[in-house]
């Protein structure tokens, strides 16, 4: 039997696959998957500040301040200014920013559509019955 280690490996190598493909096809050479999972929780969190991003990431703020302002030099992030507390400021997708969130959420689909294609509606909900399982906090 195969082990769950090896079909976790698997899994990785073909998301992965999967992104650099998006990457490669919007000539993004220069965007890490890190990056682009920044972006993405970004998006997820509606504008966060660094202390909720940093949060969601379970990274410290050093290194979310570091990774941030590599974004702004890209120009996929624009860091405003709160209105309510001036020491705070949030984080926003510029418009090259939304546009590659989208394309990484096409590649979540893109697999999505893997396991649409392959399993039957019974087995599709069995599996997400079974990883929300093992994620559950």
């Amino acid at each position: 039997m195969e082990r769950i280690e090896d079909i976790i490996a698997k899994l990785s190598r073909l998301i992965g696959q999967t992104e650099e493909s998006v990457k490669e096809k919007l000539n993004l050479s220069g965007l890490t998957l890190t990056q682009m999972h920044y972006l993405e929780t970004i998006s997820l969190l509606g504008n966060p500040n660094f202390t909720e991003l940093a949060g969601a990431m379970k990274l410290t703020k050093p290194t979310v301040n570091v990774a941030i302002d590599k974004l702004l030099e890209k120009d996929f992030v624009i860091k405003v200014r709160s209105d309510h507390d001036r020491r705070s400021s949030h984080l926003h997708l510029s418009g090259k920013g939304e546009k590659i969130n989208s394309m990484h959420k096409y590649a979540h689909q893109y697999i999505a559509g893997f396991f649409e294609e392959r399993l039957t509606e019974e087995e599709q909900e069995q599996v997400v019955g079974l990883l929300k399982k093992v994620l559950s906090d």
